[in-house]
């Protein structure tokens, strides 16, 4: 009997799962893929429309903040005539091509939203129990419809829903409080003083942009501070504590400061409006799911996966690791260990990291283990691992981000070989 898997969102993971799946019609009937816009891509899919500037501002989209040998899926490289960071279109273009290749297109239903994914437990005729999901979702036309999968792969993503931490009396602040999600372009910032609170990857670019067009940002976080040069107009501060009642922000350090606007570059939080947490055993807050075995699937339904809920990875590589051991899982050549063991590892893994000191809100952030956590799971579910020169050229961009905050991205690489890149001039 033919596996039935359900996938939720038609975005790179998404677009990754089903890839997998229609390559082994031999275990797999072909996956129903639920989209709930229009469009492949996920937050590839850019809209410069989003915020309020409609002045015929001359538009700039973002860009990527890894080149291209390093982002793209091991068995598809974009087009090699391109630059190594490329701008959001290319990469929405490349996923069109990437569903294309791989005729996924067939298998969307578009502009349908999940409305539920519940478990239901049934036996099998060797008196085994097995865990089923039905799944309820409603197209454009309001028409809802419930179906029966083996498998769900949640590959919804985590960038939808801004998170904005809470920080006392904001109502008094007399400015324009944004998210980094609404923020498309710098120019109708030029002029204005600008306290961008955090400063990872999107806060830091966000800064230098402003800067770029006369903005007066004060980059306020609470990581060590920057040693690189950064550009005039721009200065750090520690975190922001509060709002005072005449609209000033104080900041940890004790200093006050006056601004125009706000801009939370502060992240995302999860959210799963179609699952049940406490029915699958699982606790969904803000900023981590848990417990998941693996990054993936919680222990007591070990049928249902999360693709690509780490953060601070290598995006697109990962979700391909996650899901070829996904479906290794599913078609049997995988076995995972009893539940207990499964929650016993998760509890274990978070406990050393909060002894270490790591924050709640960070537990998911991958970084440096990310490279053994993929050659994991290839080794397990025996598939290629990725290769060598992934981690290698992934490195050597993060170093020149560090020392060249402003000027990374006009690099070109080239991949010689599985553990060789060169610099092209």
């Amino acid at each position: 009997m033919l596996q039935r898997v359900a996938v939720i969102g038609a975005g790179a993971a998404g677009l990754c799962a089903a890839r997998h799946i229609l390559s082994r019609l031999n275990c797999f009937a072909p996956p129903v893929v639920f989209e709930l816009t229009d469009k492949v891509g996920g937050t590839w899919c850019y809209d410069e429309r989003v915020g309020t500037y409609d002045n015929g501002l001359p538009v700039h989209s973002s860009m990527t903040n890894l080149p291209k040998e390093v982002m793209m899926f091991p068995d598809y490289p974009f087009d090699p005539k391109l630059n190594s960071f490329l701008p959001h279109q290319e990469v929405q273009r490349y996923l069109e091509g990437y569903c294309q290749s791989y005729n996924i297109l067939p298998h969307i239903r578009f502009n349908t939203v999940v409305e539920s994914v519940k478990p239901v437990g049934m036996t099998t005729e060797g008196g085994e129990s097995r865990t089923t999901w039905k799944v309820t979702s409603s197209d454009p036309s309001g028409h809802r419809k419930t179906e029966t999968f083996d498998s769900v792969f949640v590959c919804s993503g985590h960038y939808s829903h801004p998170h904005t931490p809470d920080i006392p009396g904001i109502e008094n602040f007399k400015g324009k409080v944004l998210h980094s999600h609404v923020y498309r372009y710098a120019e109708p910032f030029s002029g204005q003083s600008v306290v961008v609170l955090g400063a990872k990857a999107s806060g830091l670019d966000i800064s230098i942009e402003l800067a770029k067009v006369g903005a007066q940002v004060t980059l306020s976080h609470g990581r060590p501070r920057f040693t690189f040069p950064l550009p005039p107009g721009i200065r750090q501060s520690s975190p922001a504590v509060a709002v005072d009642e005449d609209g000033s922000i104080s900041f940890q350090d004790g200093s006050v400061g006056t601004a125009d606007v706000l801009m939370f570059c502060t992240g995302y939080n999860f959210k799963y409006p179609f699952l049940d947490g406490a029915e699958l055993g699982l606790e969904i807050q803000d900023q981590l799911v848990s417990p998941l075995y693996r990054f993936m699937m919680p222990p007591a339904f070990p049928s249902l996966f999360f693709i690509g809920i780490c953060k601070m990875i290598c995006p697109f590589p990962n979700f391909n690791c996650q899901v070829q051991f996904a479906l290794a899982v599913l078609d049997g050549s995988v076995t995972l260990p009893s539940v207990a063991q499964m929650e016993d590892e998760v509890r274990r893994e978070l406990k050393e990291k909060v002894e270490q000191g790591v924050q709640q809100r960070h537990l998911l952030i991958m970084e440096q283990n990310q490279w053994e956590y993929c050659r994991t799971l290839a080794h397990i579910a025996g598939f290629p691992p990725l290769a060598p020169v992934v981690r290698s050229l992934y490195e050597e961009v993060w170093w020149q981000r560090r020392v060249h905050p402003e000027n990374y991205r006009r690099l070109n690489y080239r991949l010689v070989s599985d553990t060789q890149w060169e610099l092209i001039e």
